[in-house]
């Protein structure tokens, strides 16, 4: 250490705010901007990284924390998910686990109702190797704009 100054300034790089400036796919990083300083490209913390993974890149502007080991921001890493003025959080309540995706698709779970809901812009799909199960303790209801079609090798309607 060659002066105090130096050890102020990689105390101070130890953990910082900022934003993503840029997001690059492959291999997965970003830059981060805090302060006057852009980073060169980091990685992002993922919930799951290992034979369970997740994948759900940080978007341009959302708020960051970078932690850099021993103050070097070359070798820091981005923890994602900081609400923010630009990104205000999605939920409003206790027990609501809710995502909301840039296409305006929202699916959520209210552990207090017990309700699940799934709001789509687009299509869904279900796809199983196996057999798909459907039970209700109360009535189903099926309303399309278009046709419903069920198929099958024997289908049964009691």
């Amino acid at each position: 250490m060659n002066s105090l100054a130096e050890l102020a300034r990689l105390i101070e790089n130890l953990i910082r705010f900022g934003t993503v400036a840029q997001v690059q796919v492959d291999p997965p990083r970003v830059r981060i901007k805090t302060g006057n300083i852009t980073t060169t490209w980091r990685p992002w913390l993922n919930l799951r990284a290992g034979e369970d993974r997740e994948w759900d890149p940080p978007t341009v502007g959302e708020q960051v924390i970078l932690f850099s080991p021993s103050g070097n921001l070359a070798q820091g890493v981005a923890l994602t998910g900081l609400s923010s003025d630009q990104h205000p959080a999605n939920g409003d309540r206790e027990g609501l686990h809710r995502r909301t995706y840039r296409d305006g698709a929202v699916i959520e779970y209210d552990s207090i109702a017990h309700h699940l809901r799934a709001s789509l812009p687009g299509s869904a799909e279900l796809i199983a190797s196996g057999n798909i199960t459907l039970n209700s303790g109360g009535d189903i209801q099926i309303a399309a704009a278009g046709n419903v079609a069920i198929t099958g090798a024997r289908v049964d309607l009691n």
